[in-house]
């Protein structure tokens, strides 16, 4: 239970920090124009060239479980499994070149030894399976894709 708490947690706070740190280049964007590998080019700007996606988040398992989620925000929940969460995602071209993480951290579910451990997930963008964690005792326990 303590490593899926501190799983959660830390789930959370890189989640967190995804979602801050999504502001100016900074010193490094900085770093790289003084040194002639700008981040600009003589092409067109690319606003405008926003892409959707069709993301599904999905917990296997059954009975309940906590579920931390993010796709376009932080969602933490209490859920009955099986679940299942479906939803489009538009990134701006910036969002685009960086990446987004979309990702599902499932709480612990009773395997079928009587044990805890994770409920299994899965992350599909636009129909394809992208990512899949078999869930149970050992492993990641997190289901987690950068979408570029």
């Amino acid at each position: 239970m303590r490593r899926a708490m501190t799983m959660t947690a830390l789930i959370a706070a890189v989640g967190l920090m995804t979602a801050c740190g999504s502001g100016g280049g900074g010193d490094a964007e900085k770093e790289r124009a003084d040194k002639g590998t700008s981040t600009s080019s003589s092409e067109p700007a690319s606003e405008g060239q926003d892409k959707t996606y069709e993301v599904t988040l999905e917990v296997g398992g059954e009975g309940r479980s906590s579920i931390y989620y993010n796709l376009d925000t932080n969602h933490f929940e209490q859920v009955t499994l099986p679940w299942k969460k479906s939803e489009s995602l538009t990134l701006t071209s910036t969002q685009l070149k960086v990446g987004t993480i979309v990702s599902v951290a499932p709480g612990p579910v009773k395997l079928s030894d009587g044990r805890l451990g994770a409920a299994p997930c899965s992350i599909t963008v636009d129909g394809k399976k992208v990512v899949e964690d078999p869930g149970g005792v050992d492993g990641k326990h997190l289901c987690e894709y950068t979408i570029h």
